[in-house]
């Protein structure tokens, strides 16, 4: 008897760490875009049977940090019309739209492309809540992934006015109500403090005690109150933190100051990687020498060893051209300074700003080949897989169809020494890289790219392939060559839809946007809309994201 509903994927080699599953050769069975028990009655065959036979079998990846929608990619992809121009672009089939590509791909081309990398789900890490409808626009035109984003509050006013005058309540509402009327996933902090001070003439912060004019707060108070508020409302995944002085020789100090501010609430630091500079000062705007810049990456990663309740992305950096966008647009300023390009600046009323630089990573440069070492002694040093989340930041570290690349490099340490002979000769000399010889395994690989961002993010459905899954699943063919097995995979399922078949390409299937629904008390709305309604420039009603954007909308919490 064949059911019409039921696909099995036959005699794979599944890598699910998440169940224990360490290269184990079984089958997986579908049915309503999930994984389900093997049928009761063995007389019951699949409508369709995969035969993945000497293929490796592993979730979906999920990328839980990425820019791939919203203002700050829409000004990119307007700055470099001659990256698009220059770029392949995705060819229009029977199956599926055209795109252009670029360090910025338009939506259809950013889906097709995470598909073929084997990827399932990602999310935006830095969204402006005056900006989230049209966010969302892009998102559900994004194909072939499930979605998600971030909501920015590290210099939204209203949080530092309530911050200021320790009204926690006030805050914690305010943090719930922002999610729900934006329909993001979690709570974001770029630069707390940094980039109001910067926006109104002042220099950032220059440290987590630094008191931010007009609104009797500081860094530290704004990363506890946003902290304390994500963990009382019990969010999926806790605040994600951009911390102060992305990019700025001596940075270090400030992330170890921002990680022991945190006091022992859940949290996660992104694109740690930008975060772990030695040399000069942590002064925004900085004029230190470039020959004090180095790496600080081991007093950084043995305080984040002994502190579980810390997780963090890396940000690796990948050598070649792209575009640094983001929301800390001091960053974005001191960047443009340093390298004398053109830029882009933008300033998002009330709530925070953006930045946008080209810029090329190359190997022979002193501080871009430390920025590659630094990533990688990253992923190398900490002891926690299921805590370090493989990410380029993307663009700006270098472009998520770099992934294949750098996996490359954590399972093969003889590509990686190969590489380190190719940087500037000071990076050789001083990088730990030259003796660390740790060499991932696929079922580490499979957690930094898949289980350990789903169980970050609180995915209880992603990351693994246990009965209740999403049938998010990708089949590689094994090769001694780990760029070219994780660059092509050989079939890609989400939600149990074959989206790619035979390393190609076959239809445009759309997800779901994930998003969080925090309570809180209904009378702290019209507080907020009162507030709303004497300081923007939109009334209050027009604020919030109606269901309707979201498509097929499903909240997680």
């Amino acid at each position: 008897m064949t059911s019409a509903s039921l696909l099995k994927i036959a005699d794979g080699t599944v890598y699910d760490p998440a169940n224990g599953l360490d290269g184990i050769v079984r089958d997986l069975w579908i049915d309503g875009g999930r994984i389900v028990a093997p049928p009761s009655d063995p007389s019951v065959r699949a409508a369709r049977t995969i035969d993945a036979s000497g293929l490796i079998v592993m979730p979906g990846g999920v990328d839980m940090h990425c820019h791939i929608v919203g203002s700050k990619v829409n000004a990119a992809r307007r700055m470099r019309p001659e990256e698009h121009r220059a770029a392949e672009p995705v060819l229009r089939t029977p199956a599926t739209r055209g795109g252009t590509m670029g360090s910025t791909p338009s939506t259809a081309a950013t889906g097709y492309k995470y598909a073929g990398l084997g990827y399932t789900t990602a999310f935006d890490a830095a969204i402006a809540p005056l900006a989230a409808r049209h966010a969302h626009l892009e998102l559900i035109d994004t194909p072939c992934i499930d979605r998600g984003c971030f909501i920015l509050m590290g210099n939204n006013h209203y949080l530092l006015e309530a911050i200021g005058r320790r009204e926690p309540k006030r805050v914690r509402a305010f943090v719930a109500w922002l999610l729900r009327a934006a329909k993001g996933y979690a709570p974001k902090l770029v630069n707390p403090g940094g980039i109001e001070a910067w926006k109104s003439g002042a220099a950032g912060p220059a440290d987590l005690d630094t008191r931010l004019d007009g609104f009797n707060v500081t860094p530290r108070q704004i990363l506890r109150a946003v902290a304390e508020a994500a963990a009382e409302l019990k969010l999926p995944h806790p605040v994600h933190i951009h911390a102060n002085h992305l990019g700025v020789p001596g940075n270090w100090a400030t992330t170890l100051e921002t990680m022991r501010a945190l006091e022992g609430h859940r949290a996660h630091l992104a694109h740690i990687q930008f975060h772990s500079y030695g040399g000069g000062t942590a002064t925004q705007g900085s004029t230190a020498k470039r020959g004090g810049f180095d790496s600080q990456v081991a007093p950084l990663v043995e305080w984040f060893n002994s502190h579980p309740g810390l997780s963090v992305d890396v940000g690796q950096v990948v050598f070649g051209k792209t575009t640094a966008l983001t929301a800390d647009s001091p960053a974005a300023h001191y960047l443009s300074r340093l390298y004398g390009t053109k830029w882009y600046s933008h300033d998002v009323e009330f709530e925070t700003g953006c930045g946008v630089v080209p810029i090329e990573y190359r190997p022979r440069s002193l501080i871009h080949a430390w920025q590659w070492a630094i990533g990688l002694e990253w992923l190398l040093l900490a002891d926690d897989p299921w805590r370090i989340a493989l990410s380029t930041d993307h663009p700006n570290g270098g472009s998520f169809l770099a992934y294949p690349q750098i996996i490359r490099l954590l399972m093969d340490p003889a590509y990686r020494a190969d590489m380190l002979r190719t940087v500037h000769p000071r990076v050789r000399e001083h990088s730990q890289l030259a003796g660390l010889q740790r060499r991932y395994t696929l079922s580490e690989i499979c957690i930094i790219t898949r289980a350990g961002p789903a169980r970050l993010l609180g995915l209880v459905n992603k990351g693994h392939l246990g009965i209740g899954a999403d049938a998010d699943v990708t089949i590689y063919t094994p090769s001694a060559d780990a760029e070219q097995m994780f660059q092509l995979p050989r079939h890609v399922l989400q939600a149990g839809r074959l989206v790619i078949e035979d390393g190609e390409l076959r239809q445009e299937v759309f997800g779901r946007t994930l998003h969080v629904e925090p309570q809180f008390d209904p009378a702290d709305e019209a507080e907020i809309g009162r507030w709303f309604n004497d300081h923007y420039s939109i009334r209050f009603r027009n604020y919030p994201v109606q269901e309707a954007y979201l498509d097929a909308h499903q909240p997680i919490a």
